[in-house]
């Protein structure tokens, strides 16, 4: 009995093994929900990058946001279980020196579409920006413009939004 028993349990685990599809591990290479990616540019000269210096990114519900220093172009995550996700975008903001940030507060507006990647890699969530309000600001501090150049957020590698300071 007790050799009846390792036998079926040895060709279980044999069976289960074998019964392994390639989709049961989601390869770090697939992609899954794109960020938004944002250039900066210079509100004088239009066609030049612009770095940013101490930029800090926060949703303003939580404590803690995203610092980028000495960039022209950044990415920030857009909520996947709601139409809209409001930034502050603080200048100075990644520095300790709270008193000299400058905030604006952006909304982005967009509508969800939820893909079906397979079944290890689940879901990943592509946005489209509303037009023509994709996004809205709550103020106007230190931005100067933003344009929306590519509304569908399908991907990484092709700039969303360009911001003119």
């Amino acid at each position: 009995m007790k050799k009846y028993i390792i036998t079926s349990l040895l060709l279980l685990f044999a069976v289960s093994f074998w019964n392994c599809e390639k989709d049961d591990l989601c390869d770090q290479t697939t992609p899954t929900t794109p960020k938004l990616i944002i250039e900066f540019y210079d509100n004088v000269n239009q066609t030049e990058l612009k770095n940013v210096t101490n930029l800090g990114v926060i949703e303003p519900t939580f404590s803690t946001g995203f610092p980028f220093n000495g960039v022209s172009t950044i990415s920030v995550p857009l909520r996947t279980n709601q139409d809209t996700t409001t930034l502050q975008f603080i200048l100075n903001g990644s520095d300790t020196d709270t008193t000299n940030d400058i905030v604006d507060e952006l909304t982005f507006n967009y509508v969800r579409n939820d893909v079906y990647i397979s079944r290890a890699c689940g879901y990943k969530t592509l946005f489209q920006l509303n037009t023509p309000n994709g996004i809205t600001t709550s103020s106007n501090n230190w931005i100067q413009n933003i344009e929306i150049v590519q509304a569908n957020i399908n991907n990484e590698n092709e700039t969303h939004v360009k911001i003119y300071f």
